[in-house]
Parts: C-alpha cells; structure tokens; sequence
C-alpha cells in the first residue's frame, strides 16, 4: 500500500512564507528533537529522515520554487535530479555525511572481506606465447594454519572479552555539536573491532591464522598471449580474516623477444635476405617458420623492402579462432666483394640498360616532370 508523502512545510511546522532563518531554525530544533542518539523511540529514525527531507529542499532555492509550484511530482519527474536525496542511504550514511560518526559500527565491523590479491611473473619464449604452455610456478603468499584453522589461538583455548571496549568491538566518544551532545563511534583500536583478544595464540602461526609458504601451481598459459598480458587465478591470493573468501593471484605476462621473429598484433614478422639475381629474376624458396619448413614465392623484380604474406602461419587469435599471418619481409643483398668473373658478367649486364639505373616506376617526382619535358 503506497505511503502518501507529507507537505514538507508541516513536516518543519512553519507556513509556506517562511524565510530560510526560520527554516534552519525549525529543521535545528526538530533535528536535535529525532536525533536517533537522543531519541530511542519507535519511528524517530524515519522522522529525522523526513525532517531532513523537508530541509534539503526548502533550505535549496531552486528546489523549492519546483516543490512550491509542482509539490511532490517535482521531485517523481526528476526535475533537476528530484528530491529523494536519501533514497539508497542507510541511517549510518546520513550520520557519517552530517555527524561524523555512525549510528553503530557493529553491522560494518562483521562485513566480510576478500583477501589480498597477489601477483607474480612469469616470462615466455615466443614459441610459448604463441602455441600455449603448461608452466610452473611458485611464489611466496600465506596460507591458512592448520593447527588453528585460521583462529589464530590455540586449540582448545577460548578468546576473552576485550576491555577496552567491553566485547562491543566499537568505541564511544561525546563531542558538542551544534545539535547539542553528539555520539561518534569508531571502531576499538585494541581488539580492532573484534570484540575478543586471543591471550593464547596458536603455537604455529604466532596468532596470525596463517602462515607463509611457497607455493607451486601449475598453469596453463593459453596460445596467443601477448606481452604484458595477464591471467587471474581467482582464490590463489592471500587468505582472509574471519573465514572470507581468498584473494586472487595476477600472472604478469613477459615474452622474451625472438632471434628471427617480431610480434605485430597477431602476426609475425621476419626478414629474408636475398641476392641480386632471384630479385630480378624471382625464385622460389623454403624458410623456417614457427611451425616448421614452408615454401616461399619471390617474384621477379622484387624490389628491397618488399613483403610476402604466408597464411595462417602467425599468432592465434587469444578469443576467437584463426591465426594471424606471417610477413616476410625481403631484403636485396647487394654484393661487396666480386670474383673476377662476376664483374665481368655485370659489366656486361650494366651495357644493355643504357644508363638506365632505376626502374621508371621508382624515378623520383622531378625526374618524372623532367621526362616529360624533354621527352
């Protein structure tokens, strides 16, 4: 059954011609009056809620031109974000945002925590990245103490009450506020908010619930992983205080580079020298790849620079099917060093372009203007 809302102005008791000195005079009084520190009645905590309502709109002169002229419907069709400010919010919100403390800590105190999460590396070959690997792995973390199953005291032995705070886990300080005598709670700083203190901690762990180990996983690096990359292995992470869930391991990625090879993305690059007469004359070769022997097609008239893609011969793609390619990229080695009958052959080769040294196509852009100049 729906809730009809109240007029804020009777919510503060004032008339509608209020001016703001009266309205935080009223909002001061009614405040203090549903404090729910000062007031322990049944329904204070939702009257002091509707009381600061009431105020933060009509204390707001934007929002109460849209409430004087609309009412509640200003704020149900989110003129200007609406006005339910606490909707969402707890009594222990609105304490902390306006008072400084919290209605009692001890809801928060019992939240349960994941453990810390850990991380480690791990370094690759390129042959590794690419094709997957199983590796092992060990790295330095605490794991829960068996003697004590992590209580941290002895067996047998049971925690006693924590003086200091008197087993509440939380700690109580007044402070005058302009509502009058405050209450802020915090949590106890000797049993840090557990209430109990271990006098006979466990002989294994020294108290602490855990001890440290090294400890060895084996993991499965998938093919495709990229440098820098990394892979979560969720609850091999630190332990967690009372009983949460453990926290993560993060492998951190490295791939050593490649003699040969160089990652692009997912494919992979490599660079093939050749000679002068299967650049201008064109061969057909075998190189090394990844995954063995291949054959290669060099054209005739490749120039130094050109690349040769072979499919499906690069990286697999990390979440989906297929592989990259690999480029290879060709390289013309021009000799520094001729036998005698070399020279000869090319001085003979040298008279049949009749000075032409570069091919047309590679003639620079004044060259090509000059040519067609002069014909």
């Amino acid at each position: 059954m729906a809730t009809t809302k109240r007029d804020y102005y009777e919510v503060l008791g004032i008339g509608r011609g209020a001016s703001e000195d009266e309205i935080r005079k009223a909002y001061r009084k009614l405040a203090l009056q549903f404090h729910p520190d000062r007031n322990r009645e049944a329904g204070a905590s939702e009257s002091f809620i509707e009381v600061k309502e009431a105020y933060e709109v009509l204390s707001d002169g934007e929002k109460r031109q849209l409430y004087d002229r609309f009412g509640h419907a200003a704020g149900e069709r989110g003129f200007n974000g609406g006005f339910g400010g606490f909707q969402g919010f707890g009594i222990e919100d609105i304490f902390e945002q306006f008072f400084g403390g919290t209605a009692g800590t001890s809801g928060r105190r019992g939240r349960v925590q994941r453990g810390v999460d850990l991380r480690t590396d791990v370094t690759l070959t390129l042959e590794e990245a690419v094709f997957g690997v199983e590796k092992e792995i060990s790295y330095p973390k605490h794991e829960t103490c068996e003697r004590c199953t992590g209580k941290g005291i002895e067996p047998g032995k049971q925690p006693v009450t924590c003086p200091k705070c008197s087993g509440s886990g939380e700690l109580r300080r007044s402070h005058q506020s302009i509502f009058g005598q405050m209450v802020n709670v915090s949590m106890c700083d000797r049993c840090r908010g557990e209430g109990t203190l271990i006098q006979d901690p466990c002989t294994e762990c020294k108290g602490q619930g855990a001890v440290r180990i090294n400890k060895t996983l084996r993991v499965n690096v998938p093919p495709g992983i990229d440098d820098n990359s990394q892979i979560r292995l969720s609850g091999e992470g630190e332990p967690a205080p009372r009983g949460g869930p453990p926290g993560h391991l993060y492998l951190l990625i490295h791939v050593q580079p490649h003699r040969y090879f160089h990652r692009q993305g997912n494919d992979l690059l490599v660079e093939l020298p050749i000679n002068i007469a299967q650049a201008v004359l064109g061969d057909e070769l075998e190189i090394e790849s990844l995954d063995g022997p291949v054959q290669i097609k060099v054209p005739s008239g490749t120039q130094s620079g050109k690349t040769v893609r072979i499919r499906t011969k690069g990286v697999p793609f990390l979440r989906d099917q297929g592989r990259g390619d690999l480029l290879v990229r060709l390289k013309v080695a021009i000799p520094t060093e001729l036998s005698g009958e070399q020279r000869d052959l090319f001085k003979k080769l040298a008279a049949t372009f009749d000075g032409q040294a570069t091919p047309q196509e590679n003639k620079g852009f004044f060259e090509k203007v000059k040519d067609a100049f002069l014909g």
